[in-house]
């Protein structure tokens, strides 16, 4: 093979280069948050309450913890997909929604309550939230294991559990907006419950489809 010929075949070579894995992982989970939506507005709805329920800064808070987590997951989830990283500086940004949440349960806990701490904490909606923030959160795992697929990290059960963090993330926001449950605490217990079970999946599942 003389030069030219072998400069030709780098070209070939670089024009065939693998997409980046943020942006395979940004249009999966874009392909399957209307999957996610269709089977909540199919089954479940926005609160019949939900313009009331939008002056209450509990239920904006609800919001702020899963955004706040499923942004932090998927940064970390990115920064796994390389083989040479670790949790090491990037853990803590999964801090950042058990921050605000801590700071809701401290601002609720200051103000005069009606209905007992028990009360708000079991909340109406516990069965609720533990099945469908799940069922909501399967085609997002999906879609985010299938976009991680295309990364090499080198802790496959750990970015799978991230990935389950990512997609129970979405999946809490798209169920908060139905949830007539607005207490830090219920929160802090049912919809954190709901988001283990889904890490866990994604921990089984991404130690055998994350391997490389």
């Amino acid at each position: 093979m003389d030069t030219e010929q072998l400069i030709r075949s780098l070209a070939a070579d670089n024009s065939h280069r693998a997409r980046p894995v943020g942006y395979v992982l940004m249009l999966a989970l874009l392909a399957a948050a209307p999957v996610s939506l269709l089977i909540f507005f199919a089954e479940l709805g926005v609160r019949p309450d939900i313009m009331t329920a939008m002056k209450n800064p509990f239920f904006d808070l609800k919001f702020a913890v899963t955004l706040a987590l499923a942004i932090s997951a998927i940064a970390v989830a990115l920064h796994l997909s390389r083989p040479e990283a670790s949790l090491r500086g990037f853990g803590w940004y999964l801090l950042i929604p058990a921050g605000l949440l801590v700071a809701g349960i401290g601002g609720e806990m200051m103000m005069p309550q009606r209905a007992p701490m028990m009360t708000r904490l079991v909340g109406n909606n516990s069965r609720f939230c533990l099945t469908w923030i799940p069922v909501l959160s399967l085609p997002l795992l999906i879609a985010a294991l299938v976009g991680l697929r295309h990364g090499a990290p080198a802790r496959p059960a750990v970015s799978g559990a991230i990935a389950g963090l990512v997609s129970a993330g979405f999946a809490a926001t798209f169920y908060a907006s139905h949830c007539t449950d607005d207490s830090p605490l219920f929160v802090a217990t049912w919809y954190t419950l709901a988001i283990a079970l889904v890490a866990a999946a994604g921990a089984l599942i991404g130690l055998r489809v994350l391997k490389y």
